[in-house]
């Protein structure tokens, strides 16, 4: 699977896998799988549907959380990240190409760690993610300030 990047023993984030490569998934270690792609992108050889089954008859978990680029909201990852604490670890997140798989992934972990969205940031890159989308940096920066924050406030 090109673009593979493990975050940590618990996370791996990637490009879209094959049919042939999530059903190996179980074979590596991996419990569950998160899909950030929205039904009907280009290059999307399953459906989220039919991942899904493919996913589940591996014996693995599997939670779709459709996001565009110009779709991504704070809402939008306030609510995954409550439904990935509840996924079996470890995780593969992907996407078409991983940024935005990563992106979501980054924002977890930076508010988990507690660090701020330009540590959070500097990390990402240190790691190999390459950002050329300005708007999405800028998201991703301000969503983990504010969570950080809150959560050093006592609120979350």
């Amino acid at each position: 699977m090109s673009n593979r990047m493990k975050f940590n023993d618990q996370l791996t984030v990637a490009a879209q896998p094959s049919e042939t490569e999530l059903k190996q998934l179980p074979e590596q270690g991996f419990q569950s799988v998160i899909n950030f792609r929205t039904t009907g992108e280009e290059e999307q050889p399953l459906c989220p549907d039919a991942e899904a089954e493919v996913v589940r008859s591996a014996g693995l978990k599997y939670l779709h959380v459709p996001v565009s680029m110009d779709g991504m909201d704070e809402q939008k990852v306030d609510q995954f990240r409550e439904q990935y604490q509840s996924l079996p670890k470890p995780v593969l997140a992907h996407c078409k190409s991983g940024k935005r798989a990563g992106a979501m992934m980054m924002m977890h972990t930076a508010v988990e760690q507690g660090i701020s969205g330009d540590q959070a940031l500097e990390q990402a890159k240190e790691m190999g993610f390459e950002c050329d989308k300005p708007e999405l940096e800028q998201f991703v920066k301000q969503y983990v300030d504010t969570r950080t924050q809150a959560t050093a406030n006592g609120s979350s």
